[in-house]
């Protein structure tokens, strides 16, 4: 088959209209393609073209969203990375799509590809070329690898750090982490721009979401809602997305093309924009689009894991470590055992808190008072009801730099899940700001350690934003004392040039963005009353002593008693189960230590065990803003 492409004309005035758009100072994404240059491609085996459905919407398939997290390229400063954002986050969607949405969702990092890919980092890139790296290379996710808005193009270049790291006093890969491939991948042809319009439609059915490079006019840019008809003619491609779907409106008939933008949720309806379809509108379906397939390295990684993490992994010690092992030494030789149990608590610093119920905000009967013990199931796990995971992102407290800010991402992101629990439409993959909570003063902590229940109170009064509103950087600057007023702290966008090495950008802070509150809030303890708060609303925040054991967990039922626990460190709790062997019952965590702790940044642990029933705080979302 001929690919459709456009005459040598407009080819000319494709690379015009790519030198032109550096007056748009806003969006230098896609690389100009080299005519007469061969494509990326590899493909093995025949195109599933058979005729799509005349409409396909990857968000809502039978009630099911099989869409990953979105994404802003321009935080924190700015980067024409739209090239690596398409790429990753439709390989994503379609190993969640090859997967059936099961937990945990697998959020490939296009920051590898800024530093590591071809292209030239923040300055642009193929989407096809790179998924030929992918294929050839492989690539890691969100929790080894987090985005920072820099490439090999202006100071971050490719290392094993950029593949994959976590920090404690310094930074250094992780002996065993997950790595993702592409298995084929290529263009997508057409012999004219209907025939390319209806292969586009036959790949997002059978297989996916696709990426496409496109025209940004002003109009888009300042897009806000509808189905959006650039008037200009712009066909000029210099910017690369992802196509997710297609439709036709129910009241004007018009055809459609979803597409998830990579500029924050506060841009478009969410992040997404519908484009008319059929006409190449801004050169949609004018030959630039690519697909990949995913390899499956998820369905075997558990029982590898296995097998190298019966070993004993040597977790690097830094100096404060050192230091803090030998007054612990000191300590331990004196009578003073509450000393010693203090300075443990001192020494993880990233967990400070004494049960206050004075500081509760209850409005509503809680579950410990209506729901009965007979009506708990045996077992229960958020991540699979009824084959839906309700789950949000996982993430990695300890990249790009170390910071305990355990008592913020438990607290968050047992939030963030309690909204998708509430209305799994409307809050789908939410992905709430934990940067936003370090950089305001009176949030509950800071790197050293916080307190998840003055978190929600704080949430419940100045709420908090989309984590494409301030993402993390493992910074506590803490400096902001009032957040209910627009500061680039609290959510901000960037513009063009990628700023140099040891620049820090042009950035503003964002006016208008959405803010996501806490209704209710408090506290729990027992394993009854627990089972009763996760059974009935969702996740709960959980404090645990986080030994140097617990640390090397990898994988099955975690059992360690310690006698009366010194809590000092915070995770979220989400279930429970019952071992059928050993009749041994257990709570099912989620950490934020990446997704190459434990059980894919998930553990299980036998109840009774490190304090978990001994102090734990759960909010409500308020479905009202």
């Amino acid at each position: 088959m001929t690919k459709f492409l456009p005459s040598s004309i407009l080819v000319a005035a494709l690379v015009l209209a790519q030198c032109a758009q550096s007056l748009k100072l806003y969006n230098q994404g896609h690389a100009t393609r080299i005519q007469g240059k061969p494509r990326p491609s590899h493909v093995t085996g025949p195109l599933p073209r058979a005729k799509p459905p005349p409409q396909w919407l990857w968000n809502d398939v039978n009630g099911k969203n099989y869409l990953t997290v979105s994404r802003n390229q321009h935080l924190p400063t700015y980067c024409g990375s739209c090239w690596a954002h398409a790429a990753t986050s439709s390989l994503s969607d379609r190993i969640k799509i090859q997967r059936k949405a099961a937990w945990p969702d697998i959020n490939i990092s296009p920051q590898v590809l800024i530093s590591c890919g071809p292209g030239d980092g923040c300055h642009g890139g193929d989407a096809a070329e790179a998924n030929m790296y992918m294929h050839e290379s492989g690539v890691t996710d969100e929790t080894c690898s987090i985005y920072r808005a820099r490439g090999k193009d202006n100071g971050l270049v490719c290392s094993k750090n950029e593949i994959c790291s976590t920090c404690e006093a310094t930074c250094y890969q992780p002996k065993h982490f997950y790595k993702y491939r592409v298995d084929q991948y290529a263009d997508i042809e057409g012999l004219s721009r209907a025939d390319q319009e209806l292969n586009m439609m036959a790949e997002i059915y059978h297989r996916g979401p696709i990426s496409c490079g496109i025209a940004v006019t002003e109009a888009l840019i300042n897009h806000t809602s509808g189905i959006f008809h650039d008037k200009t003619g712009d066909i000029g491609i210099d910017h690369d997305i992802s196509v997710v779907g297609y439709g036709v409106d129910a009241d004007t008939q018009e055809k459609y093309w979803l597409i998830r933008n990579s500029w924050g949720t506060y841009w478009g309806e969410e992040g997404f924009f519908r484009l008319i379809r059929g006409i190449n509108n801004l050169g949609i379906e004018g030959g630039s689009c690519a697909w990949a397939t995913p390899v499956d390295t998820w369905s075997n990684a558990a029982v590898e894991r296995k097998e190298v993490l019966t070993n004993e992994i040597t977790m690097k010690k830094p100096l404060w470590h050192q230091f803090w092992t030998i007054v612990e030494e000191f300590v331990a030789n004196t009578e003073d055992t509450h000393l010693y149990r203090r300075l443990q608590l001192l020494r993880n610093g990233c967990k400070r808190r004494v049960l206050d119920l004075n500081e509760s905000r209850i409005l509503s009967p809680r579950p410990q008072e209506y729901v009965a013990d007979e009506d708990l199931p045996q077992d229960w796990d958020w991540r699979n009801v009824n084959e839906t995971n309700f789950m949000s992102w996982s993430v990695n407290q300890h990249t790009p730099q170390y910071c305990g800010s355990c008592w913020a991402q438990a607290g968050v992101s047992s939030l963030a899940d309690r909204f998708i629990i509430a209305d799994p439409k409307a809050y789908a993959n939410l992905a709430l700001s934990v940067q936003y909570i370090l950089n305001c003063r009176g949030a509950g902590g800071d790197c050293h350690g916080g307190d998840a229940l003055q978190l929600y109170k704080f949430i419940n009064q100045n709420g908090i934003p989309h984590v494409t509103c301030q993402p993390y950087d493992a910074n506590d600057d803490g400096s902001l004392d009032d957040c209910t007023k627009p500061n680039k702290l609290i959510c901000k966008d960037c513009t063009w040039p990628p700023p140099k090495l040891g620049e820090e950008g042009k950035c503003w802070a964002k006016e208008k963005f959405r803010r996501y509150f806490a209704e209710e809030f408090g506290g729990i303890t027992g394993t009854q009353d627990m089972k009763k708060e996760i059974f009935q609303r969702g996740p709960i925040t959980c404090g645990i002593q986080a030994t140097d054991r617990f640390l090397k967990y990898q994988g099955g039922i975690y059992h360690e008693d310690v006698g009366q626990a010194v809590l000092n460190h915070d995770i979220s709790i989400l279930g429970w189960g019952k071992d059928a062997a050993s009749g041994v019952e257990y709570w099912i965590g989620r950490n934020s230590w990446g997704t190459f702790w434990g059980e894919q940044g998930f553990f299980r642990l036998q109840m009774g065990d490190l304090g978990v029933e001994d102090n734990c705080v759960w909010a409500t979302p308020s479905l009202k803003h």
